[in-house]
């Protein structure tokens, strides 16, 4: 699978056998068939390959990352200028932590707020905000640790699992000796649906 959802997936002549073995009866094939085949053998090349592609198959190597003595405002100046959501929190090479915009949340709100919505509906209903007032501190004050990481062996569907389990929306992907090497991030499993 790549990235690309308009090049062309990868179907195998198994998964052709094995969906055409699907179809019960004779074939003569049609249009109607071809396509029916075609489906089914998408959808077997898509589960192989979500089987066998592995987090390093399909991470982002550039991470932004952030050290547990970092100004939490140049976290959140970190995280606004690159247009992502969280960021893990590195010591000695090592993920510690992870901080995302709901750890912002939390701390400028009340637990019920879930999203930046909630925030903006709050501040407007109390007319004042309370991100105003958020306190200084350092990336170690907000991190939520320890970090969700995944290996870089883990599978696709691994990963999926572990993000549905653990209500999470991105992992850190590690090396064997525990070092930062990527991340994972929901965006990137679903660019491989196409």
């Amino acid at each position: 699978m790549t990235k690309d959802s308009s090049k062309p997936m990868d179907i195998s002549d198994d998964d052709i056998f094995a969906a055409m073995r699907e179809i019960p009866g004779y074939l003569d094939i049609t249009p109607g068939d071809f396509k029916e085949i075609y489906l089914l053998a998408f959808n077997h090349a898509r589960e192989r390959l979500s089987r066998s592609l592995r987090a390093q198959d399909v991470m982002t190597r550039e991470v932004a990352f952030v050290s547990p003595d970092t100004p939490l405002a140049e976290v959140a100046e970190l995280m606004s200028r690159r247009g992502i959501s969280g960021v893990p929190v590195v010591a000695d090479g090592r993920v510690i932590g992870m901080i995302s915009e709901k750890d912002f949340l939390f701390r400028m709100g009340s637990k019920e707020i879930k999203n930046f919505m909630g925030l903006v509906a709050q501040c407007l209903r109390d007319q004042g905000c309370r991100g105003i007032g958020l306190p200084g501190g350092q990336a170690a004050d907000l991190m939520t640790s320890a970090a969700v990481t995944v290996g870089e062996d883990v599978s696709v569907l691994e990963i999926a699992r572990i993000f549905k389990e653990k209500n999470i929306n991105r992992a850190p992907v590690i090396d064997s000796q525990g070092r930062l090497t990527g991340i994972v991030a929901r965006a990137d499993l679903l660019d491989m649906s196409g």
